[in-house]
């Protein structure tokens, strides 16, 4: 009879544990493998006495080797190997039978708790009967032979080891839910990381070509305004890489003034007038964070795609609206990266997306709700 223990896991410490919690369960028992030994040494039969001593001495580290490596059985569904370590139980037993009589029969008591641990629920149910009903048959059929109650301690030993075979299966289901769960946070970790860094970049790119190209056009009309461009294209490439840094290190933050004052400066560097509110104090801060994200978003989608002269970015506590007089949707309708990782944003803060043509039926209007 032996306790199961913990499930093995890919951890060495654990499986070791759990390994020496079934081996010391195991050693417990064993006291009653006594019974055999006593009488094989009261055997007055050389032969009998250590031919069965010699099969008692390769039962019992079988035994336990077959304990020690309960999982591997059943993660790698090892049938043949569990019958083969079962047989080889078997043989050594009836070695020790002529040796011991009545007495051998407390080992079919370790055969039946093996089996049952080791080898398929109905397998395992065929070997329990069979125990059962050998045992008590052999105490009626063979003279001055007694159960000495073996048969209903293979009924014991059974239900013993498959309490602790259902513990052990439903921790395993445990520990694997687990690691899903654990495998699924992870992806969910990437992906968030992935739209933040799409964002960024997309956000920070968009404003640094704009502001290039204004360079550019000024470098020889105006010097003065050029190199104040050029310094603006430096700092916002020093903040685009901080960000890029912070975000993969899990730590960035996100604020709806600052997105504000740098959807200004973006949207006047691309000559787009800007129609802004000046403060956020009405929005609960638990919607701070998705509408700055969502201004960010359609802000960079105007500078793009809008060819427009004017944005305007409506706020209200439950309520953002980015709009423009441009050219109206893209030919993806609305379905490009950024969208759809702001529309995974809002799905997951309870928000909603929509999309609609602007002001006048003129243009692009990027709306997201939040529950009132």
């Amino acid at each position: 009879m032996a306790s199961l223990g913990p499930v093995a896991t890919h951890d060495t410490d654990p499986q070791d544990r759990a390994r020496f919690g079934r081996l010391l369960g195991a050693g417990i028992w064993l006291f009653f493998l006594g019974n055999p030994l006593g009488a094989l040494i009261r055997n007055d039969n050389q032969l009998e006495r250590w031919t069965g001593l010699a099969s008692l001495a390769v039962f019992v580290p079988v035994y336990l080797y077959g304990l020690a490596h309960i999982p591997e059985f059943h993660l790698h569904r090892r049938r043949l190997h569990a019958w083969t370590y079962i047989a080889v139980l078997v043989a050594c037993f009836a070695v020790i039978v002529p040796g011991a009589g009545d007495s051998s029969t407390t080992c079919l008591v370790f055969i039946t708790a093996l089996a049952v641990a080791i080898l398929p629920k109905l397998e395992a149910l065929a070997v329990v009967i069979v125990m059962f009903a050998g045992i008590t048959a052999a105490s009626y059929a063979v003279e001055d032979w007694s159960a000495h109650g073996n048969n209903f301690a293979v009924l014991l030993a059974a239900a013993a080891v498959w309490s602790f075979r259902l513990a052990w299966q439903r921790q395993a289901k445990l520990m694997a839910a687990e690691q899903d769960l654990s495998e699924l946070a992870v992806q969910e970790e990437r992906a968030r990381i992935a739209r933040d860094l799409h964002d960024i970049l997309g956000h920070s790119l968009t404003v640094i070509s704009v502001k290039a190209e204004l360079a550019e056009r000024l470098f020889d009309d105006d010097p003065v305004r050029a190199r104040a461009e050029l310094e603006d294209l430096q700092r916002l490439s020093r903040d685009a890489l901080a960000d890029v840094r912070s975000t993969a290190q899990g730590i960035r933050g996100i604020s709806l003034p600052g997105e504000i004052a740098s959807a200004r400066m973006a949207l006047e560097s691309a000559g787009i007038e800007p129609s802004l509110p000046t403060v956020a104090d009405d929005v609960p801060s638990r919607w701070r964070e998705l509408f700055a994200w969502t201004l960010r978003e359609g802000v960079t989608n105007v500078i793009r795609h809008s060819q427009a002269t004017r944005c305007e970015v409506e706020l209200d506590p439950d309520r953002i609206r980015v709009s423009d007089d441009g050219r109206g949707p893209c030919p993806d309708d609305g379905s490009g990266n950024g969208l759809e990782g702001l529309r995974q944003r809002a799905r997951l803060a309870g928000a909603t997306v929509t999309t609609s043509a602007g002001p006048g039926d003129r243009g692009f209007s990027l709306t997201v709700s939040v529950p009132a």
